[in-house]
């Protein structure tokens, strides 16, 4: 099993997605975005070395989950490791988003492995944090350019599909 580099890990949140969510950060983004919320996950290979195995017994660890979101740092930067770990949840039932820097439009043209990640998600959080279209009122986003996507219909379309439903846009 891979091991992925992490900058923590958060048992049960409900700011990364809705209702009860294991939030699993990745260490090491490539964007560092200007206001990012989380500067400490920028730099590579700083943070704890975790299995996917471990990864995978602390989400199961919360009976109250039903959802694992990865954050950042930049996930797709790990892809693969990330990849067998979404895998593996959601042949559970969990439900897997993740957010990345990078739209859906350049995960699509990217690696092997992070076209096997994008694969395995139910939703994506797509698009760099930009600081002057910060917006609070923003359900699961931190800037008005992200995108909340539906991957599963995106993939299909081969385009970006807005997520429609309520539990994450609370329409």
């Amino acid at each position: 099993m891979s091991t992925i580099n992490i900058a923590g890990i958060i048992e049960d949140s409900i700011v990364d997605g809705p209702g009860i969510r294991v939030t699993i950060f990745a260490q090491g983004c490539p964007r560092r975005c200007e206001g990012c919320h989380n500067p400490q996950s920028h730099a590579f290979g700083t943070g704890t070395d975790m299995t996917v195995q471990q990864l995978y017994d602390a989400v199961k660890h919360n009976p109250l989950a039903s959802g694992i979101t990865l954050s950042g740092g930049e996930p797709f930067s790990q892809a693969e490791g990330f990849a067998e770990l979404a895998e593996l949840l959601k042949k559970d039932g969990y439900e897997v988003a993740s957010y990345s820097g990078y739209t859906f439009e350049e995960l699509l043209a990217g690696t092997d492995a992070q076209k096997k990640l994008l694969q395995s998600l139910d939703v994506l959080v797509d698009g760099e944090f930009v600081l002057s279209k910060r917006n609070l009122d923003l359900r699961f986003r931190g800037s008005k350019n992200q995108r909340i996507l539906d991957v599963p219909k995106s993939l299909s379309a081969q385009k970006a599909i807005w997520y429609d439903g309520e539990r994450w846009t609370g329409k």
